[in-house]
């Protein structure tokens, strides 16, 4: 009996797709080139000189996904924007400690490659990394037949950053006194999908449907990630930053005191911010309580950065001329022992 020959695209994988989606993206990557790349998509490894600028030069990683967003994202077959999602996950997390994002690598997973979906988030990944200023230097799509339904996919990126050593920001400087300054998030960014889905579920609402303005509940709840890089970069050569968190998984309430010296506390006022409507409604919908609130969500506050008052002023106009409408949300006290770290008030 003679076998009948078989072939990797037999077992479930297309070589050939994967060969047309690295053409697909080059032009998308080529976009983002900056200083310091060496090579091109396509190699085994990718190469990124560090700026001759830097002194003593300290690089700062770090890795990220969306979350259940993807389930949405598949839901409503929007993948156009889930990428930039990716990206800002990971370069306002290595931002937050002063480090200038050089450049990013994706990795895509799925069960069958459907080139056209890919490329599409591929090219949201690249316009990131516009927003962000770094390159798309590499990257993986790997097909595996039987690990994922169909139509699915998962994502996960890794951004490296640098920053001068006397300038890492690690709120070592932060004391009373000192005032928080607030930058807008787009809305629920890439934190608390899961919750959010329950909630439109059980609710029965017409994610169609008018929502706010011209949005629809679906643009509200996929509105993609505010990407904080280039206006942060601006005020940070502009004066002293003590501290920056950024307000992901945990709410202001638990990502703020990760910036915080143990002998002071973050004193944040409510009222200095008009919570964006898809919290409300989150909230409404799904009975869920101001703790649970604030622990899920960001509730309208996607970055959270420290001044010395004398600064308060002009970090807030820097901000506000770069794009981002920053205000001031609260100020720094001391700590007693057993106080919570940050408070919302």
């Amino acid at each position: 009996m003679t076998l009948e020959s078989l072939s990797y695209r037999d077992a479930g994988v297309d070589i050939d797709a994967g060969d047309e989606l690295v053409e697909r993206i080059k032009p998308f990557a080529r976009k983002t080139l900056r200083e310091g790349v060496l090579g091109g998509i396509g190699g085994f490894g990718a190469l990124f000189e560090v700026p001759k600028r830097y002194r003593e030069p300290v690089l700062v990683s770090g890795t990220d996904g969306v979350g259940t967003k993807l389930k949405l994202a598949f839901q409503l077959r929007r993948h156009d924007t889930i990428g930039i999602d990716l990206v800002a996950m990971s370069v306002n997390d290595i931002l937050v400690q002063g480090a200038e994002p050089l450049f990013f690598l994706d990795y895509l997973a799925c069960g069958k490659l459907d080139v056209g979906t890919a490329a599409r988030v591929i090219k949201g990944i690249a316009e990131g990394c516009e927003l962000a200023g770094c390159a798309l230097i590499g990257g993986e799509t790997a097909e595996m037949p039987g690990m994922y339904p169909e139509g699915e996919y998962d994502l996960a990126g890794f951004a490296v950053g640098v920053v001068e050593k006397s300038a890492v920001i690690d709120g070592a400087t932060i004391v009373p006194g000192d005032v928080l300054l607030g930058l807008p998030s787009s809305g629920a960014h890439s934190n608390g999908y899961s919750l959010l889905r329950k909630i439109v579920a059980r609710s029965g609402a017409d994610l169609a449907a008018p929502f706010d303005g011209e949005r629809t509940l679906a643009d509200a709840a996929m509105a993609p990630t505010r990407i904080y890089v280039k206006p942060l970069l601006a005020l940070m050569q502009a004066l002293p930053v003590k501290g920056m968190a950024h307000i992901t998984g945990g709410g202001l309430t638990g990502n703020v005191p990760r910036i915080l010296p143990e002998n002071v506390r973050a004193e944040i006022a409510q009222a200095a911010w008009q919570r964006p409507k898809l919290f409300d409604w989150l909230q409404h919908e799904g009975g869920v309580s101001d703790d649970e609130m604030h622990r899920v969500f960001n509730c309208g506050i996607g970055m959270v950065v420290v001044v010395a008052r004398e600064n308060a002023s002009q970090a807030v106009r820097i901000l506000n001329d770069a794009g981002e409408p920053a205000l001031v949300i609260g100020s720094i006290k001391a700590r007693n022992e057993g106080e919570a770290q940050t408070t919302l008030v």
